[in-house]
């Protein structure tokens, strides 16, 4: 790979339910610490998940005055803000930089349902007349991206993604890709969600998908493990600064990490069940590695799509034997046990977490670990982080309608 085609990391800017900056995040996952408890943004009464990984100290105050953020949905807010921590975690100067060869690709897998739950609830109520004239730019899902470029008076290129839960990672592999061809010097790329509302949480409850263990939040998310009963919904944000090798290096930057592949595939199997045999999935990690001159012997680490449901966990298994098939499988974790499932945030936040855990030398734990599972036989680093210098590292992430992606890392 060229010195003009080599893409790096440089900036992480990450809300979370265990953490809302770079440091504080990493230090929670590598404690074991859960962001999981008691729903906070409703009356949980008469639900069947009454628990979610929630953001309880985000205030929009702090990068907003009142009427800007009026006019954000908290979805386009936590991207915008995940944006800004970027930057200055990048240590880029914008004034400084060609605004018209800085992109954004930030995606959200369901975007603003807050507003849409309580639009609606008007609209039937008072009628046709009073529906806020906000409600369209506050709720389609491209607006995170928007909202970032308008904040950050940014000109190149600028989509949203929305990929159910491969939203994160297909919005950095999507940023590679354009970055590789000349097309921008740096992208903000990541993902944003904030669906923890009545009616999200009981259309995947009527799925059969989330976890009813109520009564014991912090423990309800437990991937790989043999009781787990489904995933608890999760919101965050994170944005990545990418930036082409000659670009970073120009401006001295500090490289967190070097974006060495991107790999997708589609199931094309059904509207919400894997591939049973996990071969997509399979090709999808096997695709991240073409041409990246990284062998699956030097994976030392894989982040886990691990959502905690009974058939997904079983069936990323099958997938990462077979990918791995010939080869040692290295240790696999799910920060998912930590902060839930926040769909298409997912994949971005843990792309930060395999960076810096190439950058730190220590692998997260997948919590909660109690009961094997022969069916999900993998070394899942249970319940204690584990210090271990690594020079790759994968990020898988699998969505609803079979969307399949996986992103490589490797070590700066």
């Amino acid at each position: 790979m060229t010195k003009n085609s080599s893409v790096v990391v440089t900036g992480i800017g990450i809300f979370s339910s265990i953490g809302c900056n770079r440091q504080e995040f990493w230090n929670a996952l590598m404690a074991g610490k859960s962001g999981i408890g008691p729903l906070q943004s409703f009356d949980p009464e008469g639900h069947k998940s009454q628990i979610a990984g929630e953001i309880l100290s985000y205030d929009p105050r702090e990068y907003f005055d009142r009427k800007e953020a009026r006019k954000m949905a908290l979805v386009s807010q936590l991207a915008v803000s995940a944006a800004i921590e970027a930057v200055k975690d990048a240590g880029m100067d914008l004034d400084k930089e060609d605004r018209s060869r800085i992109g954004c690709i930030i995606g959200s897998a369901a975007g603003d349902f807050h507003h849409i739950e309580e639009q609606y609830a008007r609209f039937l109520q008072r009628g046709p007349r009073s529906v806020n004239p906000l409600t369209v730019p506050r709720v389609i899902a491209n607006m995170p991206a928007g909202n970032t470029a308008n904040a950050l008076g940014i000109h190149g290129p600028n989509m949203g993604v929305s990929a159910a839960c491969t939203t994160g990672t297909h919005a950095i592999g999507t940023a590679l890709g354009l970055l590789r061809s000349g097309s921008a010097d740096v992208i903000l790329a990541g993902g944003t969600e904030s669906t923890v509302t009545p009616f999200v949480m009981d259309g995947y409850a009527s799925m059969g998908v989330l976890s009813a263990a109520n009564d014991h939040p912090e423990k309800a998310s437990r991937p790989f493990d043999l009781n787990r009963d489904g995933f608890v919904m999760g919101e965050g944000a994170c944005v990545l600064v990418l930036e082409t090798r000659a670009h970073a290096e120009k401006r001295g930057a500090n490289v967190l990490a070097h974006v060495s592949g991107f790999g997708m595939t589609a199931d094309a199997f059904g509207l919400a069940a894997p591939e049973p045999t996990g071969k997509w999935a399979a090709l999808a990690i096997k695709n991240a590695l073409n041409g990246s001159g990284v062998s699956l012997s030097e994976v030392g680490y894989i982040n886990a799509h691990g959502t905690s449901t009974v058939m997904n966990d079983k069936t990323e298994t099958t997938a990462i034997k077979n990918a791995f098939e010939g080869y040692d499988i290295p240790p696999v974790s799910s920060i998912k046990s930590m902060i839930g499932h926040t769909l298409g945030a997912a994949g971005a936040i843990e792309a930060a977490a395999c960076v810096l855990a190439l950058k730190n030398g220590c692998l997260p734990p997948t919590i909660n670990y109690e009961t094997e599972d022969p069916e999900c036989d993998l070394d899942v680093i249970p319940n204690v982080a584990r210090e271990r210098d690594i020079t790759a590292a994968i990020s898988n992430s699998f969505g609803f309608g079979g969307q399949n992606g996986v992103l490589l890392f490797t070590k700066a």
